[in-house]
């Protein structure tokens, strides 16, 4: 399973990416705002520092400008995804721009039904928003585990499912068990990744009972 980064902090992206777990990143204008820079200078920043996929998105909501934004977009650098809207513009944007031969994340999927649309439209990633359905009393996991047995089902379908809207790692470990192509994750979610109280005890004796030898290894 691959792991994406989503965050539009330039530091955190840099940090990470020395560790080479990050396959990719994923942004949203909310993201790049906060930043307090310019969008395009974002988002060639990010294409620099990780090779995977960069999702950037369109911000308009009709198909035309859409597919303006999205062309422009992805001129940007040769790892950009568009990111679209699971909208009938986006959709059809999806379409156009699948057709010109480039990577399209169709984003704010929250049903089976919209998955199967952006895997016709040419999406190379779908993202249906698990922690968003959980928020509702729906269970996002359900919906990742829908999708993956649809797509499945059809080796013409080369769509990957892409689990957005992380929150904890067990959201990780539960898309992995259903077989997720990708999850997303804010930064903290990968980091807690690491954690566990025995992991911590256990190399603390360790070290105790080392420290009692006087030895040294050096």
């Amino acid at each position: 399973m691959k792991f994406f980064i989503d965050t539009a902090d330039t530091n955190e992206i840099r940090d990470l990416a020395a560790t080479g777990y990050v396959d990719g990143v994923t942004t949203n204008p909310s993201l790049i705002a906060k930043s307090g820079k310019r969008f395009i200078e974002v988002v060639r920043e990010i294409c620099d520092l990780v090779e995977g996929p960069v999702s950037a998105e369109v911000t308009a909501t009709d198909h035309k400008t859409m597919l303006a934004e999205g062309r422009k977009l992805a001129q940007i650098a040769r790892n950009i995804a568009v990111k679209v809207p699971l909208t009938p513009d986006g959709l059809k944007t999806c379409k156009a721009l699948a057709g010109d031969g480039r990577m399209v994340n169709v984003t704010l999927c929250f049903s089976a039904g919209q998955a199967i649309l952006a895997a016709k439209a040419g999406a190379a990633f779908i993202s249906p928003f698990i922690g968003r359905l959980d928020d509702v009393s729906h269970d996002g996991m359900a919906l990742i585990a829908d999708i993956v047995q649809i797509y499945g089902n059809y080796d013409a379908i080369k769509t990957e499912v892409l689990v957005a809207s992380v929150r904890h790692p067990m959201h990780v470990v539960e898309a992995a068990k259903l077989g997720a192509d990708v999850v997303t994750m804010p930064p903290d979610v990968l980091r807690k990744l690491y954690s566990h109280p025995l992991t911590d005890k256990g190399l603390a004796a360790f070290l105790a009972d080392w420290q009692k030898t006087g030895q040294s290894i050096l």
